[in-house]
């Protein structure tokens, strides 16, 4: 994509007066609830729990009662989907457009990065009017133009990658009393991840309590690592339950503990009635256990990997009441012009979205909602694959594969396959994802380019969790391990001059020499840093003890490769995990 098409204004207020005011003066005018003014939104987004991993959903050994009083308060969506792992999820959820349109069908490789010209909910909103703020995990990008503070969000606060203690996390973060992101800045925090991310969320809806807000919080957790206070394991271990599935259980059990801080605080603060408060997860869980009958767990094609809990409340929204279920088919994509409309916001013409609103089906004014397919797929390689893990979805279909049918109503375990009874239907529903992957199929080979020397970001550091073309060290275990692997950052070159180039093996808050090891780490063999990016291939020594080498080169502005080698006489193909570009 070229570095001049973004998409500059998103949205236009609804109603025929607002169509010949100019836009910015139009979509600061949201519709008014009930109370008079715009809806403040929440939307809270666990990573790794799945359909089965609440109480309320059956689990007969989970304790969450807070999230069991919500779906009592809520209109439940219970057939929603998304895809079946985080960050093609969050780019779907974010845009309302397909994952694979975005750019994301990945966790790693730099296909977790979001397109500079996508447009997110969080651009809509805030040009709408709203205090916009993201606590907790991302996973869209960790570089200009690709983080939420870039993409409409005022305030944030994040670790980075896709968890805490991944490679583009700050050096040594663990869970407990951690360094994140504040609007880009490392800053400490106190507390453990969950309880941090909720408690910066309620200070942001009390600062914001007087202008419609918008507040995102994606926990890292229940995702791996299992960690957590043994306060909130050990009911699960004294109930004979095994040590990892404990932990997890323990994890939801203490985000369960912050939604009932969370719905308490705003209740309070007396922004309950006009706050549209919404609970999912972000694919189907990690964890074996109890799995609502459904077949298969994250990362699965199958109903388990991707059919997820969606909870709406907004008592004074006029949605159906509380404690009704919606059956009909719906999916992450469907939230951004669901709220969109509730805002009194709309999309303009020109941003192509996937999605449909779903308030007709919220206040129970759609007796005739129309059929519709629904894709999901999980690749996880570099370059999409045909009918790879996928799942073509109706009302009562569910073709897996290209090859498999179901039908979910009558058989939701998924146990018995009616491609060879039902050809007509699978021929139609193949036909149906052969017009869907024909429409994506020119953008695979495109990459999302990391911009570096933009002003907006300068210094960037590039992390090996983004390297294209080999599955790269994504985790801090990888870095410690000293793992051989080496590939390439797609960037952009945001303005021609001179760049300093900083190769180094350890981050620099690590403080450590490239050939040295910090505890619990690895010492490597290295004699000589190699860079090559655009028409530059240079290289020099690395002095003793350094912990970096820097390489100065001149670059021409535009779209190339970066790729750098820690070299030693093993000949091992070792890139730099880290490397900080800076425009002088």
């Amino acid at each position: 994509m070229s570095p001049g098409h973004t998409r500059r204004h998103f949205l236009r207020a609804v109603g025929p007066a607002s169509l010949a005011a100019p836009l910015c003066a139009a979509t600061a005018q949201t519709r008014p609830s009930p109370s008079g003014r715009p809806p403040n939104i929440i939307l809270v987004l666990t990573d790794d729990q799945g359909y089965g991993d609440l109480g309320c959903h059956g689990n007969p050994i989970i304790r969450t009662p807070h999230l069991d009083a919500l779906h009592g308060q809520s209109v439940r969506l219970t057939n929603f989907h998304v895809a079946p792992t985080c960050a093609p999820t969050r780019a779907g959820l974010m845009t309302g457009r397909d994952c694979n349109r975005t750019g994301v069908w990945h966790t790693v490789m730099g296909r977790s990065i979001l397109r500079e010209d996508e447009v997110t909910v969080a651009q809509v909103l805030s040009e709408g009017g709203y205090r916009t703020g993201i606590f907790g995990k991302w996973h869209l990008g960790d570089n200009y133009p690709s983080r939420p503070q870039d993409k409409g969000f005022g305030e944030v606060l994040i670790h980075g990658g896709g968890g805490v203690g991944q490679a583009p996390d700050y050096w040594g973060n663990d869970y407990f009393d951690d360094t994140y992101f504040r609007n880009g800045v490392p800053t400490p925090c106190q507390g453990y991840c969950t309880d941090v991310f909720f408690r910066e969320a309620m200070s942001f809806i009390e600062a914001n309590r007087d202008h419609p807000f918008f507040a995102y919080i994606p926990t890292n957790a229940p995702h791996g690592p299992y960690t957590v206070d043994r306060k909130y394991s050990q009911p699960y271990l004294d109930a004979g339950v095994k040590e990892s599935t404990a932990r997890f259980y323990g994890m939801i059990t203490n985000i369960d503990e912050n939604m009932g801080r969370l719905m308490g605080h705003v209740s309070q603060l007396g922004l309950a009635d006009n706050t549209i408060l919404i609970f999912m997860t972000d694919n189907g869980t990690s964890e074996p256990g109890f799995n609502a009958g459904m077949r298969g767990r994250k990362g699965s094609e199958y109903e388990g990997g991707h059919r997820v809990p969606c909870f709406i409340r907004w008592p004074k929204g006029n949605l159906a009441p509380a404690g009704t279920d919606i059956d009909r088919l719906a999916a992450n994509v469907d939230l951004l012009p669901t709220l969109a409309e509730l805002c009194g916001l709309h999309p303009t013409a020109g941003l192509k979205l996937d999605g449909k609103s779903l308030v007709p089906l919220l206040r129970g004014q759609a007796p005739d909602w129309p059929e519709r397919v629904i894709i999901t797929d999980s690749q996880r390689i570099e370059y999409p694959e045909k009918w790879r893990q996928s799942a073509v979805m109706t009302e009562r279909w569910r073709l897996v594969n290209g090859k498999e049918l179901y039908d979910i109503r009558a058989d939701p375990g998924q146990e018995h396959d009616l491609a060879a009874e039902h050809a007509d239907v699978v021929a139609k529903l193949r036909e149906e994802y052969d017009r869907w992957w024909e429409e994506l199929l020119p953008t695979f080979d495109d990459y999302c380019e990391i911009v570096v020397g933009a002003d907006a970001e300068n210094p960037s550091r590039l992390g090996s969790h983004d390297w294209h073309d080999v599955f790269p060290p994504w985790n801090q275990t990888h870095i410690l391990e000293g793992q051989v692997a080496n590939g390439f950052w797609a960037v952009r070159v945001a303005q021609a001059g001179e760049y300093e180039i900083t190769l180094r093996r350890w981050p620099e808050e690590a403080n450590t020499p490239i050939t040295g090891a910090v505890p619990g780490g690895t010492a490597i063999a290295a004699h000589a840093a190699r860079l090559k990016v655009a028409d530059v291939d240079t290289q020099q020594p690395i002095p003793e003890g350094a912990s970096g080498v820097t390489l100065t080169v001149q670059l021409p502005a535009g779209d190339t490769r970066l790729q750098t080698w820690l070299i030693n006489d093993a000949g091992e193909d070792r890139g730099a995990y880290y490397v900080y570009v800076k425009r002088n």
